[in-house]
């Protein structure tokens, strides 16, 4: 097949793109080129999405059997796109998210619950919002329409070349050893899926010329985030290293020193009325359709083995905290906050 990737050079477009190689697929990706450097073997053309100029000179003369947009953020984009590319293609998979519903995460959903009212010719450069997913993913249903359209609804992606950086963090953070603040209840269950997972079961749904929507992330209940911490100090091979586990409400408690969940201490999701369905999402659909999740122990391996091979990052100071290539996202608590926190607690 003739595959068009929008991104694919960085994380999940760079899943994409090794799987697609691997089946011996013909990829061409479309980006800026200056996330990552693009695998070999594909045919790279540089342009942004934004400029209506850029799109009709990568459609100019070509056509694909399928689409995949990994790097879908504001409806009117993506409307553009997709308008371009509604006779050059026969198929468009937009990679959406759970922020695209409603009721997420306050309750639990599944394919069928309401997705936020966000129309598909909203204006662009509209400031970030969860419900432009869902303007997304109507604008891509409006061109193509439903019958050659799949919508995957991610989860929280890990892995090897994670942009967010929460699983790196954990990972170094087990590496400096010492006592490691831990949050919460360690028998709180976690969705989380590593990107080659999820490339693997979209490859193979487009080869099919599946059509509509799944929810894309490891079942529930099937990882606890005692489990998560063990297993990073575990590939660390952080022998003195210990856990002090440490309430909710301690850490959310008034002060200076209260602990901003998620950002902090990195999938730290408090038990809160408002995070009831945070990691609860239904994914019997994309379980029957063929999706297969690997052990969180592999993807935690493989993603150590990344950073040792990628190095130290560059500007980082004894403790850790500064730049990380990579990492788009700042993660992680401050390590004096993290030590006085641990000392109150004796």
């Amino acid at each position: 097949m003739k595959i068009l990737l929008l991104g694919g050079s960085s994380f999940l477009g760079r899943a994409y793109a090794a799987e697609a190689l691997s089946r011996g697929h013909l990829v061409t990706t479309f980006n800026r080129g200056r996330s990552a450097t693009d695998l070999p073997g594909i045919e790279a053309v540089r342009g942004d999405r934004d400029n209506a100029e850029d799109i009709a000179r990568l459609v100019d003369g070509r056509h694909w059997d399928a689409v995949v947009d990994t790097s879908a953020q504001q409806p009117s984009q993506v409307a553009l796109t997709a308008d371009l590319l509604r006779d050059r293609a026969g198929h468009y998979t937009v990679v959406s998210s759970v922020h695209a519903f409603a009721d997420w995460p306050d309750q639990v959903i599944d394919e069928d619950s309401p997705l936020h009212p966000c129309p598909a010719d909203t204006p662009p450069d509209q400031p970030f919002s969860p419900a432009l997913k869902a303007g997304c993913e109507r604008a891509v249903l409006e061109v193509f329409g439903a019958e050659r359209s799949l919508v995957l609804n991610s989860g929280l992606l890990i892995g090897p070349y994670e942009i967010g950086g929460r699983l790196p963090w954990w990972l170094e953070r087990m590496a400096r050893g010492g006592r490691v603040l831990a949050p919460g209840d360690p028998q709180r269950t976690m969705q989380v899926i590593d990107v080659r997972d999820f490339a693997v079961f979209g490859l193979d749904l487009l080869t099919a010329r599946t059509a509509g929507r799944f929810l894309t992330t490891a079942p529930p209940g099937r990882l606890s985030f005692g489990e998560w911490l063990e297993t990073c100090r575990a590939v660390a091979g952080a022998v003195d290293t210990e856990l002090v586990w440490v309430p909710d409400a301690k850490l959310l408690a008034d002060g200076p020193d209260r602990v901003e969940p998620w950002s902090e201490l990195p999938l730290w999701a408090p038990d809160l009325p408002e995070l009831t369905g945070i990691w609860l999402a239904d994914t019997n659909r994309a379980e029957a359709a063929g999706l297969r999740c690997r052990p969180f122990a592999e993807t935690a391996r493989d993603t150590w083995e990344w950073l040792r091979e990628r190095g130290p990052a560059e500007d980082t100071d004894a403790d850790g905290r500064k730049g990380r290539p990579g990492a788009a996202v700042r993660q992680g608590i401050e390590p004096a906050k993290e030590r006085r926190l641990l000392a109150a607690l004796g």
